[in-house]
């Protein structure tokens, strides 16, 4: 009889387990098609096939149940970084690991916003590995002489930039269209945290660039223009192509994605 009592207990943690699961899928499918960036706990129950008490009984109330999704997310995100391949070269890797950031940002939106929310009563504890792999990572740089300032303070900054970058691209995708800005501001937040030996060399410039835009500024002016309007339109145009064009000597430059 105690075996079937403790075989009947462990059945039914089980499928509280598979229930708490699907649950938590189900909210982020409905996070993702929520206009609002919200959802119900009736939604949810509806999803799964259950009545309400039951997700107050895993959760107990919807706060839970977003703690719960946020958790779920960081700790994804988590296993996602520890997968990541380390190279003999720390500055690189993390170079890489900046752009795998965006990448589990931009391919789930609704949840990184939601991770990332100042909303968050509590912010669950996987948060925290986060910042521990980037420290670690960090460290690696400054094992090698590649680090200026303390991993920790870079990588506060670092993590900063990636999620704000990120936040902005995902919460006003027309305005953070360009699909250079992660590596600009990649670029200039190393560079204020690594050596400048191991920062990436920048391409060779287009020396047309800098009096080009200087131009097009002045141009943009209203009562400055000697031309008209049309003619200006047109000058700006030329000038956009100068300045956007690389330098006859600039070629792709190799490194990684």
């Amino acid at each position: 009889m105690s075996g079937l009592v403790v075989s009947d207990a462990t059945t039914r943690s089980a499928k509280a387990g598979d229930l708490r699961t699907r649950m938590l899928a189900a909210a982020e499918e409905l996070l993702i098609t929520s206009a609002d960036h919200d959802i119900s706990t009736r939604a949810v129950c509806d999803a799964v096939g259950v009545a309400q008490p039951m997700l107050y009984r895993i959760f107990k109330d919807k706060n839970g149940l977003l703690h719960a999704l946020v958790q779920n997310g960081f700790e994804r995100y988590v296993v996602r970084k520890q997968a990541l391949e380390t190279t003999d070269d720390p500055v690189a890797d993390l170079r890489a690991g900046w752009d795998d950031h965006m990448d589990f940002a931009l391919t789930n939106g609704a949840l990184y916003r939601l991770m990332f929310s100042p909303a968050l009563a509590e912010v669950p504890a996987p948060a925290g590995r986060i910042f521990e792999l980037l420290t670690r990572a960090l460290d690696r740089c400054a094992a090698i002489g590649a680090l200026r300032i303390p991993s920790a303070e870079a990588a506060q900054a670092i993590l900063s930039a990636n999620v704000g970058v990120a936040l902005n691209m995902l919460s006003q995708p027309a305005r953070y269209a360009d699909p250079g800005l992660s590596h600009r501001v990649r670029d200039a937040v190393f560079a204020a945290c690594l050596t400048p030996e191991t920062t990436a060399e920048p391409a060779p410039g287009n020396a047309m660039a800098v009096p080009a835009l200087a131009l097009e500024a002045q141009l943009k002016k209203p009562g400055t223009s000697p031309l008209e309007p049309e003619e200006t339109a047109l000058l700006l145009k030329w000038l956009n192509r100068i300045r956007s064009s690389p330098s006859p000597e600039q070629g792709e430059r190799p490194g990684r994605a």
